[in-house]
Formats: structure tokens, sequence, C-alpha cells
């Protein structure tokens, strides 16, 4: 389980982001002060990525960066200050991204997903789901022993209800993930890729339909 530091001073936005990346299945270790972090982390640096604030007590996240960079943990600035000289400051300081609040919290694990997918190597190619085991660099899916043959869309489809599992989504965010940008086409495109996959897989009970909002793989 890849563990993330959320580095932010205001408890409730501290403990959504917590709450948001355990579902997402990540192990969330909060800190709410600059400097008791730089103290943690001349002893404990054992971190996949690290979410940063910039105005924290103590020491602030432009600190702070300079000190992850040393203990090669990547950081994502989670912060108020969207100015330009500040993002400018905070990109080219070595952040691998830039976030101004308030921000969507399915945005945020997706730019999380994507910065561990560059310096984390996983665990292992094999997701299991049941009787099914998907490999997502050979790009192939079996149940049972037996290959299922998946369109190239229902197949990211598939890993995105994984990487995302436990969460409802709503058809555009799924299609916005797919996409990766702003898709303007029809949402219902999203039904006709879940119904392939609940037949080919079996998972009706997997992936469960919320009425009027989207949809929820439950694992």
């Amino acid at each position: 389980m890849k563990k993330i530091l959320v580095i932010e001073d205001e408890i409730a936005i501290n403990d959504l982001i917590c709450m948001n990346l355990e579902v997402a299945g990540y192990e969330p270790v909060p800190f709410f002060d600059g400097e008791e972090f730089s103290n943690h982390l001349k002893g404990e640096d054992d971190y996949d990525l690290a979410l940063l604030d910039i105005m924290l007590p103590g020491k602030d996240g432009f600190i702070l960066l300079e000190e992850l960079k040393e203990h090669k943990i990547p950081v994502i600035y989670l912060t108020a200050k969207g100015d330009l000289p500040s993002k400018v400051r905070g990109l080219r300081s070595g952040a691998e991204d830039y976030i101004v609040k308030p921000f969507e919290m399915l945005e945020l694990l997706v730019r999380v997903d994507n910065v561990l997918k560059r310096f984390v190597k996983e665990d292992s190619e094999e997701i299991h789901i049941r009787d099914v085991v998907i490999n997502e660099k050979k790009r192939t899916v079996y149940k049972s022993g037996v290959e299922i043959s998946l369109q190239p869309m229902e197949f990211d489809c598939l890993l995105v209800f994984w990487k995302y599992r436990n969460r409802v989504m709503t058809r555009e965010q799924i299609l916005n993930i797919l996409w990766g940008v702003d898709f303007e086409g029809e949402s219902r495109t999203v039904d006709v890729h879940v119904g392939n996959i609940r037949k080919k897989l079996d998972f009706t009970d997997v992936i469960i339909t919320v009425p009027r909002v989207g949809y929820r793989m439950e694992v």
C-alpha cells in the first residue's frame, strides 16, 4: 500500500483528504505543522508521495519541498496561493504538480495516481477481483483461467473502476478520466461499456449502479 503524506494545517481539509485517500486504497499520514514534520522526516522517510500545503506553521511548504527532495519524495502542492509567481516558483523548485484550492477530490486522486505511476513501481502487475485476473501491463483479462476479450475502452473503463473502487463516480467523471480532457459527447457511452463488462465478467454485483448518479465498484 502506497504511503502518502498529507501536510496541511487545516484539520477539516486534512481529514477529508485522508479519508478519500483511504477509500482509494492508499495509506495517508497526516501532519499539521511544518516544523513538526521536518523533525519527523529526519528519522522516517519511507513515503511514496507528499501532498504539501505552502502556508504552514513552523516551516512553510517551499522550505519543506527542499527537504522532501533530499529524501527523494515527490511533491504535489495543495495551496490557496493561486497567483502565477507562486505557481512558477513551486513548479520550478521541483514540485510534480500544483493544485489550487478549492479542488475536486477526484481531480486530486487522478493527479496522485499520475505522479505515482512515474515514481513508484507497482507491487504486482496483476489485479485480482474474485475469479478475475487483470494484467494492466499486458492488457489481458482472465476469468476462471479463461481469457476474456475486452475492447480497449472497456479495459480502460475497468481499470478506472478498480483504481477508484468503492467510490461513487458519475458518468462524466469516468469519461473525463478515460479521455484525459473534458468530454463533450454522450455520457451514456459509459452505460454501454459497463453493460459489456458486467456481461463478460459476471460483474453485475461488482459494478453497482447508483441511481441518478453513476456507478461504484464494490470490492
